[in-house]
């Protein structure tokens, strides 16, 4: 990831954000994320905003175009920052989204409180996204790519002792089976969900697709644990899940 700061912005993007919002008085550079450009809290004269700016010709420039239609064809009722604006300015992607104050991320380890609400806006998720937001692609098409990645790895054998887990991982994924008409996420972790003051915030939706409704609990499942705590196995992971919000699990 190469993160950028404000200053490293070109003046005419600098302006543009400025008539925007204001006159920046302050850049705090967010310290967490992969995504590269800028994200940044912006201290102006009228308040604070979270501006996500990257160059057109960056490779993750189409994450931050879908992240930005994703934004904009959200629900009201979805429990996400809103997008304030967003424009192109001399080759620069930038986006203005509301700023959550008081916000950290959600502490998913066994037994944490914030697993109740966490699940609970996860359950909620699924039910104010289906059907899907015309215009959503496939969750195939970000599963796709990490199937020919696998492959490539085996092929090399640069997958050690885990190879015969890789293979028959692969071998037995159908991607029909995850087909679905639920608009995902895809990308919930602790650092995308946000706690809040008012409630579970989820941000960053980069990889936003349509699939089905079971895909965005189980890739949080492996979130569900501290790295030096054993992952949890499936079933432990579903009962978990309050009444009356607990997902199917995958057949």
């Amino acid at each position: 990831m190469t993160r950028l700061d404000w200053e490293d912005l070109p003046d005419p993007v600098r302006a543009a954000v400025q008539d925007r919002c204001g006159a920046v008085v302050k850049a705090e550079t967010a310290t967490s994320g992969i995504m590269p450009g800028v994200a940044a809290r912006l201290h102006t004269e009228h308040g604070s905003v979270f501006l996500k700016a990257i160059n057109a010709d960056n490779t993750a420039a189409f994450l931050h175009i879908r992240e930005q239609w994703a934004s904009r064809a959200l629900p009201a009722a979805v429990a996400a920052p809103r997008l304030l604006w967003s424009d192109l300015v001399d080759c620069w992607h930038v986006m203005g989204f509301e700023y959550l104050e008081h916000a950290r991320e959600a502490d998913l380890s066994p037994g944490s409180p914030d697993l109740r609400p966490v699940l609970a806006t996860v359950a909620d998720l699924g039910r104010t996204l289906t059907p899907a937001t015309a215009g959503a692609r496939s969750v195939t098409e970000n599963i796709a790519p990490l199937q020919a990645k696998g492959k490539h790895l085996m092929n090399k054998n640069a997958l050690g002792d885990d190879h015969g887990l890789h293979e028959a991982a692969l071998n037995g994924l159908d991607l029909a089976a995850v087909e679905g008409n639920t608009f995902l996420h895809y990308d919930l972790s602790p650092s995308n969900l946000l706690i809040t003051p008012s409630g579970v915030r989820v941000i960053d939706w980069s990889f936003a697709v349509r699939g089905a409704a079971w895909v965005e609990p189980v890739m949080l499942a492996p979130a569900s644990s501290r790295p030096a705590t054993p992952r949890p196995r499936p079933r432990t992971y579903w009962r978990r899940y309050p009444p009356g919000v607990r997902p199917r699990p995958p057949r």
